[in-house]
Formats: structure tokens, C-alpha cells, sequence
């Protein structure tokens, strides 16, 4: 008599150092090539897999968060060449050759052990309380002075207004993004 199967269905993750292994695919995985925060990653994935879910569970860059999972809260906003999107909302296999750029990945252009100027007016500002969305407001304001979309503070409100501050931080983020222009 055989035991039972006590293996998940789930697929299977492991992690060597801060590294992750990829999870066994379907028959029906897609090969993509992305480059996220500047690091080349040839992956296979189901073709449902959303970029969020890429990120978070199979490269476990948990910076972007997971909020309503519907496009309406912009904890998971990310940037994609470039242009700010909601990850959650992606099919990560539409973004195949894109470059990607997250909360983890902001540092990373600056200089070696400084913070993103973004990410040192939030703290200078007390722009976050419990944090949470906070990744998806910086992404989403880094995209804002990159297009140069913030001419004035009216500007820096109206083109956040898809980021949500559940504690209702606005004043200081929009005090933040202000400094950081």
C-alpha cells in the first residue's frame, strides 16, 4: 500500500540566499525575458501569471504591494520602460523584453547607498504612516517628474490621484513630491 501524496499542488518554491528558483512550470508556460531593476531574468511562466505575482512571488521583490488586486488603489504601481502601470493589471507575458523598474529598483540609479531622492523626501516629510502604499505612491511620483507632469502642486494631486494613502498622508506626499521636483 502506497502512502499518500502529501505533495501541494501549488507549485513548489525554494530560495537559495536571497536568490529564488523558479517554480515548476505547466505544459502551458511562455518563456519571457525581463529586465527587472536592471538584473536580466529569463523566466518560464503560465500565461496567466500577473506581473505583480511575478514580482512578488517568484522573484520575492515583495516592495510592490498587492491591494485590491483591480487597478483601483495603485499599491502595485510599477515602472515599465519607463511609463508608470499597474502590475497587478499585467499579464506579466505582454511585457516580454520590457524593462522594469520597482520600489527596490529606485535606489539603483542613484548613487551606491543613497536613497532614491524620492524615497529620502518621503521621510523627510513623514509622507507614509502605516507604509503600505507607499512603494506604489514613489513609483508613481518618480514617473510623474520623469514626464515632467508636475508643474505645480494642483499638478502633483491630480496625476496621484490614482495612488491611494488609505491613513491619509496626502498633504505631506504631495509635500514630498514637491521637494523632490
Amino acid at each position: 500500500m502506497r502512502p499518500p501524496c502529501t505533495q501541494s499542488l501549488a507549485p513548489a518554491r525554494r530560495k537559495t540566499g536571497a536568490r529564488a528558483i523558479e517554480p515548476r512550470s505547466s505544459p502551458e508556460a511562455v518563456s519571457v525575458e525581463l529586465t527587472i531593476n536592471g538584473a536580466r531574468h529569463a523566466l518560464r511562466i503560465e500565461p496567466w501569471t500577473s506581473l505583480l505575482d511575478l514580482l512578488r512571488e517568484q522573484l520575492l521583490l515583495t516592495g510592490t504591494r498587492k491591494g485590491c488586486d483591480h487597478g483601483q488603489c495603485g499599491a502595485c504601481t510599477v515602472l515599465v520602460n519607463g511609463t508608470r502601470i499597474n502590475a497587478c493589471l499585467a499579464l506579466a507575458m505582454a511585457y516580454d523584453g520590457a524593462q522594469i523598474t520597482t520600489i527596490e529598483g529606485l535606489a539603483d540609479q542613484t548613487p551606491a547607498e543613497a536613497l532614491h531622492a524620492l524615497q529620502q523626501a518621503f521621510i523627510d516629510h513623514d509622507a507614509f504612516q502605516c507604509g503600505y502604499y507607499t512603494p506604489g505612491q514613489i513609483c508613481s511620483a518618480a514617473w510623474l517628474l520623469a514626464e515632467g507632469h508636475a508643474h505645480c502642486r494642483d499638478d502633483v494631486r491630480e496625476q496621484m490621484s490614482g495612488n491611494l494613502c488609505r491613513c491619509g498622508a496626502y498633504v505631506n506626499i504631495a509635500n514630498a513630491v514637491d521637494a523632490a521636483r
